[in-house]
Parts: C-alpha cells; sequence; structure tokens
C-alpha cells in the first residue's frame, strides 16, 4: 500500500495567528493545563501542531488547541497539511483516540517513570498515576467531610506581588522554567 505525505509545509507561527477548529471535541481540565504548562517548561516544544490551510489563506488547527492556547504570544511548530474538510473533520475526530488504543508494558513503563526527575508537582503526579491506573484525588470530593478529616500536606509557598499581568507572566514562565512548581493567581 502506499501511503501518501500530506504535509505541505513546516513553518514556526505565532500561535495567536492559528485558528481554533470550531469542531474541536477535546475540552482541556485544570489538570491537564498544569501538566502542560509544566513540561512545556521542563522540556519545551518537543511536537509541531498540525494545521490546514483553508481557502482565505488563514490556518486552522486540526492537532494543538491546548499548546496553542498556552503559548499565544510564542512562535511555535507547525505543519501545514494537504487536507479538505472532510479529511480534517476525520483526523480531528481520530488523530488524539488512536494513541490511547495503545497498550502498555508495566515493567518497562515503571523503569522509565522511575528514571525521570521533576519536582512539578502536575507532572510527577501523571506519571504515578500512570502506574497505579488511579487518579489523583479531587479536593472536591472533600466537601462533605468535616475539616478535621481532610488530609493538609505540608506545603512551603511564596506570594510575589507583580506590577502587571505581563511582568506576572514572565515570572511565571521564568520559575517554571527553572522547575518551581507555580500557580497564576489574582487576589
Amino acid at each position: 500500500m502506499k501511503i501518501r505525505d500530506r504535509i505541505k509545509e513546516f513553518r514556526r507561527i505565532p500561535a495567536s495567528q492559528l485558528s481554533p477548529n470550531p469542531k474541536n471535541w477535546r475540552t482541556h481540565s485544570d489538570r491537564q493545563k498544569d501538566v502542560l504548562k509544566g513540561i512545556l517548561g521542563e522540556i519545551g516544544y518537543a511536537d509541531a501542531l498540525l494545521v490546514r490551510e483553508k481557502e482565505d489563506g488563514s490556518l486552522e488547527l486540526i492537532d494543538g488547541h491546548l499548546r496553542a492556547e498556552t503559548t499565544p504570544d510564542q512562535e511555535v511548530p507547525v505543519l501545514i497539511l494537504d487536507l479538505n474538510d472532510e479529511e480534517a473533520d476525520k483526523l480531528l475526530a481520530v488523530f488524539d483516540p488512536i494513541a490511547s488504543l495503545a497498550g502498555q508494558n508495566t515493567e518497562l513503563l515503571t523503569s522509565l517513570t522511575d528514571s525521570i526527575q521533576t519536582d512539578n508537582i502536575a507532572i510527577r503526579s501523571l506519571l504515578d498515576e500512570m502506574l497505579t491506573g488511579t487518579e489523583p484525588v479531587d479536593v472536591n470530593d472533600f466537601n462533605n467531610q468535616p475539616v478535621k478529616d481532610l488530609p493538609i500536606p505540608e506545603v512551603y509557598q511564596i506570594i510575589v506581588k507583580c506590577e502587571d499581568e505581563p511582568q506576572q507572566q514572565d515570572l511565571f514562565e521564568s520559575l517554571t522554567t527553572q522547575g518551581y512548581d507555580c500557580l497564576i493567581m489574582n487576589l
């Protein structure tokens, strides 16, 4: 069977110039956003976003919506695909689910995850979940428990006042890149 190469071009494009696909059926939890921010902070971009060029010349996302949303002011690696509407819809529907069909070799996964060093809580939580098959505890599960029964981990925090949102974002990115687990908050 001959396989067609549908990649027309590779470019680096500001993420803000990519149009979200109106048919994108994927949603992104805060946890997924935190893990993505952590891995982008520790490693950076290591995969291209998939887009197609529409008749008006605009670029519409097929895969990579959360990455584009997370780094709107950054130039991101993009593969421009030669797909019509029907083909783009098909790829949008099955691209992520194909990866979820893979099985796992638990011994290799354990060895791999044990070898990974990270101080990012979201990444470590995901790695631990991959081994146990259980999701982390959601604090909303404790809404009806007396406060004395809630597990309260010891956490050391610091709050830094920023002059404005751009300074807050710059500081967040700098600290995340250094391996600190950070949250952006507005009080």
